[in-house]
């Protein structure tokens, strides 16, 4: 999955990815990740507000896609 965040204040418009495993390193492995959980303790990097908003989408990179790690 991808995740990424959107200031939702007016004149700002900010909006920057999210890196889950850094998320993960913040928060704790398990830590809930729904859009419900996550956006009380976020802010905009930009102007500091906290109307933000999440949207996840699915990692469609071809990058390791269909392979297993242990595969060369």
């Amino acid at each position: 999955m991808k995740l990424h965040a959107y200031c939702h204040a007016s004149l700002c418009f900010h909006n920057q990815p999210i890196d889950l495993e850094s998320l993960k390193a913040k928060l704790g492995p398990d830590a809930l990740a729904m859009a419900d959980d996550l956006i009380p303790k976020m802010r905009c990097a930009k102007c500091g507000s906290k109307k933000v908003g999440l949207i996840y989408t699915p990692d469609t990179s071809p990058t390791g896609y269909g392979k297993s790690k242990n595969s060369r």
